[in-house]
C-alpha cells in the first residue's frame, strides 16, 4: 500500500515536467519564429535530459525520504501496536477479574434472593399459622416442649399430665419435693394485634380492654384448673410464646401482670422460661447433690464402724499374740530347766555297794558311808 502513493507521486511530476516542457517549447518558439527546427529540437533534446536528470534526482530523493518516511511510520506503528497490546492485555485482565467478581456478587445476591424468598416463603406459613386459633395454639405449645426438652432430663418433666382432677397442663416439671410445676402455654395474639393497629382512641380503648379480658380468662384459667393445694407448687407459669407480645404487656398492660401474680401465675416469655428451666436444673442438680451427699455421709459412718470393729479385733489379735508370746516364753523356760536338770543328771556316777548288785549314784552312796 506504501508503493503505490510513491508510483503516483512520481507520473504526477513526470507529467508536470513533461507539461512544463511543452508549455517552454510553445513560448520559445514565440520569442524566437525564426530558428531552424533542428537547433530547437537539439535544445528541446538537452532540456529533456536536464530535467530527466533531476528528475531522477527528485525521484531518488523522493524515495529516500519515502523510506525514511515508511520506517519511522513503521516503528511508530510497532511501538502503538506494543502500547495497544499491552494495554489491551490489561484491560482484558482487569475485565475478567472484574467479571469474576461480579460473578461472586451475583452468586451470593442470588443466594439473598433465595434466603429472601424462603424467607418470605416461611413469613407466609407463619401466618397462616398464627391466624389459626389451634394451630397458633399448637405451634405455641410446641416452642415451650422444645425449651423444656433441651434444658431438662426427661425424667424430670412430663408433657399433658394427668392431675388428680382430671386435668391436663401441656407440661408440668418435677421439683424435688415432687411437687410439679405447672406450665401451660396461651397465645392471646388477636387481641393484642387489635391493639397495636388500632388508629383511634376509642379503638384502642376496645383492644385493651379486649387484651385484658382475654389474659385474665387465661390467668383465672389456669389458678382454677392446675393449682391443687398439696400437689402441685404453689405458683404456675403461663408461658407466651412471644417476647414482643410478653413486652407488650408488660409495658402497656402492667395490672394484668400484677393480678396474674397475686393469683399465683406468673406470665413468661420464652428467654424468662429458658432461664426458669436453667435454674431448675441447678435446683435439681443442687437435690441430687444434697442425696448424695447423705449417701456418702451414711456410707461414711458405716466405715467408720468397720474401722473400729477392725481395730478391736486387731487389739484382741494383738492380745492373742502377746499371751502366745508369753507361753513361748514359759515353753522356753521350762525347756531350759529340763535342759539344766538333764545335764546334772548326766553328771552323775554310779557305784557298786558292798559287792551288792544294786547299784546307786555317788552323792547317795557317799551319804550312806557317813552314817556307817
Amino acid at each position: 500500500m506504501t508503493d503505490i502513493p510513491a508510483t503516483l507521486a512520481v507520473v504526477t511530476i513526470i507529467a508536470a515536467f513533461a507539461v512544463c516542457a511543452v508549455l517552454a517549447v510553445l513560448l520559445w518558439r514565440a520569442r524566437n519564429p525564426g530558428r531552424p527546427q533542428e537547433v530547437i529540437i537539439a535544445d528541446l533534446a538537452h532540456q529533456q535530459n536536464d530535467a530527466a536528470a533531476r528528475l531522477q534526482g527528485m525521484i531518488a530523493s523522493l524515495q529516500q525520504g519515502q523510506s525514511q518516511l515508511q520506517k519511522a511510520v513503521n516503528d511508530r506503528l510497532d511501538s502503538v501496536s506494543h502500547r495497544l497490546g499491552d494495554s489491551l492485555q490489561k484491560t482484558t485482565q482487569h475485565t475478567a477479574e472484574n467479571l469474576q467478581k461480579l460473578n461472586e456478587r451475583l452468586a451470593v445476591i442470588d443466594g439473598a434472593q433465595k434466603n429472601i424468598t424462603e424467607l418470605a416463603t416461611q413469613v407466609t406459613a407463619l401466618q397462616g399459622v398464627l391466624s389459626n386459633k389451634q394451630e397458633r395454639g399448637a405451634f405455641g405449645q410446641g416452642r415451650m416442649e422444645l425449651i423444656v426438652s433441651d434444658g431438662l432430663p426427661k425424667e424430670c418433666y412430663a408433657f399433658q399430665h394427668t392431675l388428680t382432677n382430671r386435668m391436663r397442663p401441656d407440661c408440668v416439671v418435677y421439683l424435688p419435693d415432687k411437687r410439679p410445676l405447672v406450665i401451660d402455654a396461651k397465645f392471646p395474639l388477636e387481641a393484642v394485634t387489635a391493639y397495636r393497629d388500632a388508629k383511634s382512641d376509642d379503638e384502642r380503648r376496645l383492644a385493651a380492654a379486649r387484651v385484658r379480658a382475654d389474659v385474665i380468662k387465661h390467668v383465672n384459667d389456669i389458678a382454677d384448673k392446675y393449682l391443687i393445694p398439696g400437689e402441685t407448687q404453689d405458683l404456675a407459669f403461663m408461658f407466651v410464646p412471644s417476647d414482643s407480645l410478653y413486652t407488650d404487656l408488660h409495658d402497656s398492660f402492667g395490672d394484668i401482670v400484677q393480678k396474674a401474680f397475686r393469683a399465683k401465675v406468673v406470665i413468661v416469655s420464652p428467654t424468662h422460661l429458658m432461664l426458669a428451666i436453667h435454674i431448675i436444673q441447678q435446683i435439681q442438680k443442687d437435690a441430687r447433690m444434697r442425696e448424695a451427699a447423705g449417701q456418702i455421709q451414711a456410707e461414711v459412718g458405716r466405715l467408720i464402724d468397720d474401722v473400729t470393729r477392725m481395730h478391736e479385733r486387731v487389739l484382741k489379735l494383738q492380745g492373742h499374740f502377746n499371751q502366745a508370746n508369753e507361753d513361748v516364753r514359759q515353753i522356753v523356760i521350762s525347756a531350759e530347766k529340763v535342759e539344766k536338770r538333764g545335764a546334772r543328771i548326766a553328771e552323775v556316777e554310779f557305784v557298786e555297794d558292798g559287792g551288792a548288785a544294786d547299784v546307786l549314784p555317788v552323792p547317795i552312796a557317799r551319804k550312806l558311808e557317813a552314817g556307817k
